[in-house]
C-alpha cells in the first residue's frame, strides 16, 4: 500500500504515515517471499509426492469453489490429488466426480458418508462444504484422524464447537483453513501494521457491513428441482441424527437446499455473511475474543417461513478498548454503511478510486477522479481521514489516500495458501487459520444468541468461557477512569502514547471535592 502520487495532501501527511505505508509494503513483500521460499523448499523435499484430498459435501460452494479450484490448482502443478468425494447426494457426487476425471484425468471413489471415506481411502487432506452443523464433527474427527482440513466458513455452528475445534487444532499441530477468503487480501495486513504503529492513535471502533436485496428473498435463490428427493438423499445422515446434530423431521427440499434459513442449520446473514466481514476486521485490528457482545434485529419484511433476521446487528466491545460493529440488511442493499476503523487521531476507509466526466469553468470536459467509500472485498484504495488538528496536536495529520494490492481471485489465492501451508507443514502459514477463525465466530454467534435470547453475553478469553453479562463491564471502564489511567491498546501496539491522552486544561486544577470546605485548587 503506498501513498497516491498524484494526490497534492501526500506531501503533507506526517512522515510517521508514509514511513509506515512504506515500511509496511517491504515487509509485506519480504515477507510473502520468505513464505514461497519455504514452500518450495518444503515442496522440492517431496517433489514426487501428492497431498490426497477428500471432499465432504461438495454440493454449493464445496463444489464451485473447492473442487473447481483445487482442479484448477492441480492442473497448474501444485502437489495434490483430487482422489475421492463423498456426499449424501448422489447427483452432487456424480457433478463432482465428473469434473474431476474431465479435468485431471483421475476417476476419485465416492462415499455417503465422510467416515466411511476417511476409513477406507489414504487421505493426507480433506474439504469440508456441508451445512454448518455438521462442520465441528467432521473437522475434529479428521484432525484427530491425522488429516489436513479446509472448513468453509462458518467453522462452527456454536461458540463451544468452535472452543472444540481450537482446542483440537492445537493438539494435532494440523494444517487448517477456514473459507473467509478475503483474508487472502494483503492489505489486512497491511493496515494491522499501520494501526499498531499510531497511525490512528488510540484505536476505537470499527464498523462493517453485508447488505443484500432479492426480489424472492435471501438465500430462496437456491432453487428446488425434483431430483432433490429422499430417493437419492440420505436426509436422516444429512439431519446428522445418529450424532444428535438435529432433530427428525420430514424431508424437505427447502430446508435441504436453503437450510441458511432455519436456526438448527445455519444461522442466516451471523454466519453466512457477517462472519465474513468480521474476519477480516479483527485481522486488521489485531483483536482476537470479544469481552463483550450483543445482537439485535428482526424478520421485518422476509415472511416467507424463515426463521433467522432479515435485519441484524452485532455490537462487540473487547477488553483492548475497542467497539466493533457489523449491522445489514437482507432487503435493502444501496445505501449500506461504510467499512472503516475510527482512531482518535483519524480514520481508515475502505473504498475504490472512481473515475467521472465534468465541465470545468471553461465549459471543456475533463475526466476526475474520486475516492468514495466502498463496499465487498474488491477495493483499491483507503483513505486516511485526518481528525482536526485542534484535537491532534498535530498539524501535519492530513487526509491521505493509499493504494491497495488487489487480488483478482480471493478464492483461488485462498486454496493456494492453504496447499503452500501444508506443503510447508505449517499451521500458521494459513491465512486464516483456527485460531482467528475462532474468536470471529465466537463475536458473530454470541450476536446472534444475543438477538434470540434477549441477553447480553460476556467471553472470558483466558478461560475460553460464556458468561450471561451483568454490570462488572460497565465498572471495569468506570475504575480506569476514576484511577485515570492509560488506555488499554490492541495487541503489538508499539506507539507508546501516541493520539491516546487527553489535553488537561488548567482550570482542571480547580476540580475535585472540596474537602472540610477546602478548595481544592487552594484559593
Amino acid at each position: 500500500m503506498s501513498p497516491e502520487k498524484n494526490n497534492p495532501q501526500a506531501n503533507l501527511s506526517m512522515d510517521v504515515s508514509r514511513r509506515s505505508f512504506m515500511k509496511t509494503s517491504s515487509v509485506v513483500a519480504a515477507t510473502m517471499g520468505a513464505v514461497t521460499a519455504t514452500a518450495d523448499k518444503a515442496r522440492a523435499i517431496s517433489a514426487n509426492e501428492k497431498i490426497r484430498i477428500g471432499f465432504i459435501g461438495p454440493g454449493g460452494r464445496g463444489f464451485g469453489a473447492h473442487v473447481k479450484t483445487l482442479a484448477k490448482l492441480a492442473q497448474e502443478g501444485m502437489p495434490i490429488e483430487l482422489a475421492s468425494v463423498c456426499d449424501v447426494y448422489s447427483e452432487h457426487r456424480d457433478r463432482a466426480a465428473d469434473h474431476i476425471r474431465q479435468q485431471n484425468g483421475n476417476t476419485p471413489s465416492q462415499y455417503e458418508d465422510f467416515r466411511d471415506m476417511i476409513a477406507k481411502e489414504k487421505l493426507d487432506a480433506v474439504c469440508i462444504g456441508t451445512p454448518d452443523h455438521w462442520h465441528a464433527i467432521q473437522a475434529i474427527e479428521c484432525m484427530e484422524a491425522g488429516l489436513d482440513v479446509y472448513c468453509e466458513k462458518p467453522m462452527t455452528k456454536t461458540v463451544e464447537e468452535s472452543i472444540d475445534v481450537l482446542k483440537v487444532w492445537r493438539k494435532t499441530g494440523r494444517v487448517m483453513q477456514v473459507g473467509v477468503q478475503s483474508t487472502s487480501l494483503p492489505v489486512w495486513g497491511e493496515i494491522n501494521k499501520m494501526l499498531r504503529e499510531g497511525l490512528l492513535g488510540k484505536v476505537l471502533m470499527y464498523q462493517t457491513e453485508y447488505f443484500r436485496n432479492s426480489a424472492e428473498g435471501q438465500w430462496r435463490y437456491y432453487g428446488l428441482n425434483p431430483k432433490m428427493n429422499p430417493t437419492n438423499i440420505n436426509w436422516d445422515l444429512w439431519l446428522g441424527l445418529k450424532d444428535g446434530l438435529a432433530e427428525s423431521r420430514p424431508f424437505d427440499r427447502e430446508v435441504f437446499a436453503q437450510w441458511r434459513r432455519f436456526w438448527p442449520f445455519g444461522s442466516g446473514m451471523f454466519t453466512d455473511l457477517f462472519v465474513h466481514r468480521t474476519t477480516s476486521m479483527l485481522k486488521a485490528t489485531g483483536l482476537r475474543f470479544p469481552g463483550r457482545v450483543t445482537g439485535a434485529g428482526g424478520i421485518f419484511i422476509e415472511y416467507d417461513g424463515r426463521e433467522v433476521p432479515d435485519v441484524a446487528t452485532v455490537v462487540a466491545d473487547f477488553n483492548e478498548g475497542v467497539q466493533g460493529l457489523v449491522t445489514a440488511s437482507m432487503a435493502s442493499q444501496v445505501t449500506p454503511v461504510n467499512q472503516l476503523i475510527r482512531g482518535h487521531n483519524g480514520s481508515l476507509v475502505l473504498g475504490d478510486e472512481k473515475r467521472r466526466k465534468v465541465k470545468d469553468v471553461n465549459g471543456n470536459e475533463v475526466e476526475i477522479s474520486e475516492f468514495q467509500p466502498s463496499n465487498g472485498e474488491q477495493f483499491n484504495k483507503v483513505k486516511f481521514i485526518a481528525e482536526r488538528p485542534q484535537v491532534t496536536g498535530n498539524s501535519k495529520l492530513v487526509d491521505q489516500i493509499f493504494s491497495v494490492e488487489p487480488v483478482k481471485d480471493t478464492t483461488y489465492a485462498h486454496f493456494k495458501n492453504w496447499v503452500e501451508a501444508m506443503v510447508a507443514k505449517d499451521p500458521q502459514m494459513c491465512n486464516n487459520a483456527v485460531d482467528l477463525a475462532a474468536a470471529a465466530i465466537t463475536t458473530v454467534i454470541l450476536g446472534a444468541r444475543s438477538y434470540r435470547e434477549g441477553k447480553v453475553y460476556h467471553f472470558d478469553s483466558e478461560n475460553l468461557t460464556i458468561h450471561e453479562g451483568d454490570s462488572s463491564w460497565a465498572k471495569r471502564w468506570e475504575a480506569k477512569s476514576r484511577l485515570r489511567e492509560k488506555p488499554n491498546h490492541i495487541p503489538g501496539w508499539t506507539a507508546g502514547d501516541t493520539g491516546s491522552l487527553l489535553k488537561e486544561p488548567d482550570y482542571m486544577k480547580l476540580g475535585g471535592p472540596w474537602i472540610n470546605g477546602k478548595d481544592p485548587g487552594g484559593n
